[in-house]
C-alpha cells in the first residue's frame, strides 16, 4: 500500500476518532454498565414497607382486595411473576403521567398474615435507567429528539474512524497483531494496545456502530418507508395487520395468573415469564401482555421479549416479539436489537460485553493520548519545540476530565441512590444534577491543573467514588439503617465488580502521579509542563534561530 495512502488515512483515523471519542468513550463505559441493569436495580432500590408477595395462587384475591380499595386499578396493572427488591409488590400499577414521561407515582399491593390488604408507593430507583439514557444519548443532557440524531452522526463518524482504523495497520497487520512491546518507549506500548484492541474487538464495534445507526435514526427510517414503500399508507397497513377481535361476553372471567403462566411454558417452551400486563378496553374487555425471557435467543427489549396473550384463554395471540417464534421479518429487526444489548447467550455473551465495553472505552481514550504523544515528537523533531500547542493541551485536558469526570459521575450517582430513598421526591432529577455537577467539576478541574496532575486527582476521586460503593452496601446493612437492605447475588456482584474497579483506578492513579513527575518534561502529561513552556518562551542560549511557532 502506498505510504500518501497510509498517510492520508492516519489523519482521518485521528481526527474523526478525536471529534467522536470522547462522547463514545461515554457511550462505551455507561453502556458496559448496562449489561447489568437489574443488579443495579436491585442493589439501588430500598426495601419496601410491604408484607411478603403472595403465592402467585393466591394472586385473585389479592386483584379483587386492590380493585376495591383502588378502583383506578382496574384499567391497568401488572402482575409480576418474578419479585425483588425492585419489584417488591406483586401487584402495582401507575398513577398519572403518560407513555412519554413515564408514571408520577408507582404503587404496589400486597396482603398481610391475616389477609387485610396494604397498599404502599413504590420507590424503585432509577439509577439503572438514567445509566441507560447516557449511554443511549452519549451524556448529552438534551431531550431524547435532540440528542439521537446527534448521537447518530457520532455513530456514522466511528464507523469512517472503524474502516480508517484498518486501512491503517493491514500493512504491519501480520507483524504487528500479536506485538506487545513493554519498555520505556510508553508510547510504542500504548499504540500496541491500541492497536491490538481495535483488531480483536472489530467484530463487536462494528456490531455497535451499525446498530447505533439504525436506534438513531429509527423514525427516519420508517419515515423513507411510508413515502417510498407504502405511498403514505404505513400507519393503515400497521392497523389492517391485527384480526378482528371476537365478540366478548361481559360476564366472562379472567384466567388466574398462575394458569396464565402455566398455559405460556406449553406453548412456549424455554420462554420464562416475568411479568402480566392488563390493560382494559372501553368496553371492559381486558388485554393482555407477557414480558419474559429466553436466554436461546435475541430479544427485542434490553432483558425481556413480548407476548399479546388472551386474558380469557391464556392462548398467546401476538407472537411478533416472543423470542425464537418470530417470522423472518421481525427476526431481522430483533437482531439489530439483541445484537446492541447482548441478551442472548447467557451470562457468558453479557460478560463478554461488559468487558467488550470496557475495552472500547480504553480504545477512544487511548486514542487521543497517542494523538498528543506522536504530536509531541513531531513537534521536537522538525522545529525543536519543547512545549506543547495550546490545542495538545485542550485536548488532553478534555480527554481527562469528559473520561474521568463520567466514570466519577457515575459512582457518585450511583452512590447516592442508597441515600437518597426515601428522602428525595424526584429521584431522576437528582441523579441528574449530580452526575453533571460532578462531570463538570472535572472538567474544569482537569483544565485548572492540568492533564498530568489533573489526571491523576481524577482517578484518585474515581477510585474513591467507585469504592463508596460496597461502602455504603455496608453501611446499609447497619442496625440504624433498619438492616433491612439485600445482600443478595446480583448485589455481591456488583460491589465485586465495584472494589476491582476501585482498585485499578487507584493503580492507574499511581502510575499516572509517577509518568507525571518522571515523564518527558514537555509532555502534556508532565507535572513540569508549565516549566516547560516558560523555557521553550526564552531566547536560545547560543546562536541559531528561535523554534518556528506551531
Amino acid at each position: 500500500m502506498r505510504t500518501d495512502i497510509v498517510r492520508m488515512y492516519k489523519d482521518i483515523h485521528a481526527w474523526v476518532g478525536i471529534v467522536s471519542g470522547l462522547a463514545l468513550f461515554i457511550a462505551f463505559y455507561a453502556g458496559a454498565l448496562t449489561m447489568f441493569e437489574q443488579p443495579i436495580q436491585r442493589w439501588a432500590s430500598a426495601p419496601a414497607d410491604l408484607a411478603e408477595p403472595v403465592p402467585l395462587e393466591s394472586v385473585p384475591a389479592l386483584i379483587a382486595a386492590t380493585r376495591a380499595a383502588h378502583p383506578e386499578s382496574a384499567r391497568s396493572y401488572r402482575i409480576h411473576v418474578e419479585t425483588g427488591p425492585e419489584n417488591p409488590a406483586r401487584l402495582s400499577w401507575d398513577v398519572g403521567g403518560d407513555r412519554e414521561h413515564g408514571p408520577d407515582a408507582v404503587y404496589g399491593t400486597a396482603l398481610d398474615a391475616a389477609g387485610a390488604l396494604e397498599t404502599a408507593r413504590l420507590n424503585a430507583s432509577p439509577v439503572g435507567e438514567f445509566i441507560d439514557v447516557l449511554h443511549q444519548q452519549v451524556g448529552l443532557p438534551f431531550d431524547h429528539e435532540i440528542s439521537m440524531p446527534i448521537m447518530g452522526a457520532v455513530s456514522l463518524l466511528y464507523a469512517i474512524a472503524l474502516v480508517s482504523g484498518l486501512i491503517i495497520i493491514i500493512p504491519s497487520l501480520v507483524k504487528d497483531m500479536f506485538a506487545l512491546r513493554l519498555g520505556k518507549n510508553l508510547k510504542r506500548m500504548w499504540l500496541d494496545v491500541h492497536n491490538a484492541l481495535g483488531i480483536f474487538s472489530l467484530p463487536f464495534h462494528i456490531v455497535m456502530a451499525l446498530s447505533a445507526v439504525v436506534f438513531a435514526f429509527h423514525d427516519q427510517f420508517y419515515d423513507a418507508q411510508n413515502v417510498v414503500v407504502y405511498q403514505g399508507e404505513l400507519e393503515a397497513q400497521w392497523s389492517q395487520d391485527g384480526n378482528a377481535p371476537e365478540p366478548f361476553d361481559p360476564q366472562a372471567q379472567p384466567l388466574p395468573p398462575a394458569e396464565i403462566v402455566t398455559r405460556a411454558a406449553t406453548q412456549a417452551p424455554g420462554f420464562t415469564v416475568t411479568t402480566l400486563e392488563y390493560r382494559a378496553g372501553p368496553d371492559g374487555r381486558l388485554g393482555g401482555r407477557m414480558m419474559g425471557y429466553d436466554p436461546r435467543w435475541g430479544m427485542r427489549g434490553p432483558t425481556y421479549g413480548l407476548v399479546g396473550f388472551d386474558v380469557y384463554t391464556g392462548e398467546i395471540t401476538d407472537a411478533a416479539y416472543l423470542p425464537g417464534h418470530q417470522s423472518g421479518w421481525a427476526a431481522l429487526v430483533t437482531s439489530f436489537f439483541a445484537l446492541h444489548f447482548g441478551n442472548y447467550g447467557g451470562e457468558p455473551v453479557r460478560w463478554g460485553y461488559f468487558l467488550f465495553g470496557l475495552a472500547g472505552a480504553f480504545l477512544f481514550y487511548s486514542g487521543n493520548l497517542l494523538w498528543i504523544e506522536t504530536r509531541r515528537k513531531r513537534l521536537t523533531k522538525r522545529h525543536g519545540v519543547r512545549a506543547q500547542s495550546r490545542s495538545a493541551h485542550i485536548l488532553g485536558a478534555l480527554t481527562v476530565g469528559v473520561a474521568l469526570g463520567s466514570i466519577a459521575g457515575i459512582s457518585t450517582t450511583l452512590v447516592a441512590a442508597k441515600w437518597m430513598a426515601g428522602h428525595v421526591e424526584n429521584l431522576a432529577m437528582a441523579h441528574s444534577w449530580i452526575y453533571y455537577l460532578v462531570f463538570l467539576a472535572s472538567i474544569g478541574w482537569a483544565f485548572r491543573r492540568g492533564a498530568g496532575q489533573g489526571g491523576a486527582d481524577l482517578l484518585w476521586l474515581c477510585a474513591f467514588t467507585t469504592l463508596l460503593i460496597p461502602v455504603t452496601s455496608l453501611i446499609a446493612l447497619l442496625p440504624f439503617n433498619g438492616g433491612l437492605w439485600t445482600w443478595s447475588g446480583p448485589v455481591l456482584l456488583l460491589d465485586g465488580v465495584a472494589a476491582i474497579g476501585a482498585g485499578l483506578f487507584a493503580a492507574f492513579a499511581r502510575l499516572t502521579r509517577q509518568r507525571a513527575l518522571k515523564g518527558p518534561r514537555d509532555s502534556v502529561w508532565s507535572a513540569h509542563v508549565h516549566e516547560a513552556e516558560r523555557a521553550a518562551a526564552c531566547p536560545p542560549a547560543a546562536g541559531g534561530e528561535a523554534p518556528a511557532p506551531d
